[in-house]
C-alpha cells in the first residue's frame, strides 16, 4: 500500500524492532522514530529495511509520534507499537477503512485493556466519543489531521481521540487481537496526570 506509512515510535527496543519491521516492509513504508535509544534500536530497524528518524534524546512517546507524523509523506499514517504486540495484517484493515467508510481516524480496538487506569480514562472519554478503546497504539489516521494535533498531554490515552473529535474528525473502530509478548508492564504513573488532561479536554470541548 503505497499510500500508507507505518510509524513506529521506539525506545530501547533492540531485539524486538527488527522482527517488527521485517513483518511490515515490502508492503508498507515503515518509518521508525528512535526516541533517543542507547541500544541498537536504530541499527536493527535500518537493517530490517525501515527508514529511521533519530531523536538525540529521549523525549517520550508523544514527541516521537508527532515527529513521525511530520516525517511521513503519505496521505494515511498507521501508528504501530514497537514491542511486537500488533499483528501486521491489521494494518491494511484499518487503513482501508479510512477510505471505504469515509473516516479520518480508525482505532484498532483491543478485546482486553490491561491497565485499570487506562480503562478509567477510556470510560471518561466515552462521555464525549463513543469508542471502546481510546488508548490503543494501533490506529490509522489521515496525515493532514495527524499533523494538526497538538497532543499536549502525558500520553495519547483518551486525548488523541478527544482532540481529533474536536477537530471534526470522523472516527471509527475495528476490533483487533494483540499478541502475547514477554515484556514487563510497570505501573503507569503518568495516567494520574493524564486523568487531569482528559478532564481538561472534556471541559474545553463542552
Amino acid at each position: 500500500m503505497d499510500d500508507v506509512t507505518v510509524v513506529v515510535p521506539a525506545y530501547e527496543e533492540a531485539g524486538r524492532i527488527g522482527r517488527v519491521v521485517s513483518e511490515l516492509v515490502g508492503t508498507y513504508r515503515v518509518l521508525v522514530v528512535d526516541d533517543g535509544s542507547t541500544d541498537e534500536t536504530a541499527t536493527e530497524a535500518r537493517a530490517a529495511g525501515a527508514t529511521v528518524v533519530e531523536q538525540a534524546t529521549n523525549e517520550g512517546y508523544i514527541s516521537a509520534l508527532k515527529r513521525g507524523f511530520r516525517a511521513a509523506e503519505t496521505p494515511i499514517v498507521v501508528t504501530y507499537d514497537a514491542d511486537g504486540e500488533h499483528r501486521p495484517g491489521d494494518v491494511a484493515r484499518l487503513a482501508s477503512a479510512i477510505e471505504s467508510h469515509d473516516l479520518d481516524l480508525v482505532l484498532g480496538a483491543r478485546s482486553t485493556i490491561p491497565r485499570p487506569s487506562e480503562r478509567l480514562l477510556n470510560r471518561l472519554t466515552r462521555a464525549k466519543v463513543e469508542v471502546t478503546d481510546s488508548g490503543t497504539g494501533l490506529r490509522a489516521i489521515r496525515r493532514d489531521l495527524a499533523v494538526d494535533l497538538e497532543l499536549d498531554t502525558v500520553c495519547t490515552c483518551g486525548t488523541l481521540v478527544l482532540e481529533a473529535a474536536a477537530n471534526g474528525a470522523r472516527i471509527g473502530e475495528i476490533p483487533i487481537e494483540t499478541r502475547d509478548i514477554e515484556k514487563p508492564r510497570g505501573i503507569a504513573w503518568g495516567h494520574a496526570r493524564q486523568l487531569w488532561h482528559v478532564l481538561r479536554y472534556l471541559w474545553r470541548d463542552r
